[in-house]
């Protein structure tokens, strides 16, 4: 049960952090968004810090997961038309609804590991299927160092979702096909 009642709290904070921002993200607030009685995030989180470091622990696991799961269900990759279109889908998920709310998080706790570096030690990208199959497409097309296009690509593709979360708007095909178009060159 108290596994259960951390995911819950640190799930909560995610959606605090994304809703208010990091002044907004307190253990009070936390109570709220999770319907528990007031105390209860301070009970398992004692201090502001470590109810950070378990919504970051939390963000990471659930984003490693949405990666594992598609990486694992995508088909050797055809060609680029296939590959940005499966990165227009990831970026439209990750610019609405519950993706939105944890890019939010993400990128505020991405700026807060500036003064933390423990959490960013956390955040730090992790090997995934979806990573694996993108670097195995380009070195499939002749890439020559396809890991360094990879980390390339995928970075831009978030500069892309980080601009649209602040601008508004979407990321359009053209766009994203542009930016496999310059990897695979």
């Amino acid at each position: 049960m108290t596994s259960d009642r951390r995911t819950v709290l640190a799930d909560a904070a995610i959606d605090v952090l994304a809703e208010d921002g990091m002044r907004g993200l307190t253990h009070r607030a936390v109570d709220r968004a999770a319907a528990l009685p007031v105390g209860t995030t301070s009970a398992y989180y004692r201090t502001r810090q470590s109810l950070l470091t378990a919504l970051v622990r939390r963000l990471v696991e659930r984003d490693q997961a949405e990666l594992r799961a598609a990486g694992e269900e995508l088909p050797p990759l055809r060609d680029a038309d296939q590959l940005a279109a499966l990165i227009a889908g990831f970026v439209e998920r990750r610019l609405a609804g519950e993706g939105r709310r944890r890019s939010l998080a993400r990128y505020a706790c991405a700026v807060e590991s500036v003064r933390h570096p423990e959490l960013r030690d956390i955040l730090v990208p992790r090997e995934n299927a979806a990573r694996d199959a993108v670097r195995a497409f380009l070195a499939a097309n002749g890439v020559r160092d396809a890991e360094a296009r990879t980390l390339t690509l995928l970075a831009c593709v978030d500069g892309l979702v980080f601009d649209r979360l602040l601008g508004g708007g979407q990321v359009s095909e053209p766009e994203i096909r542009g930016l496999v178009t310059a990897a695979l060159r």
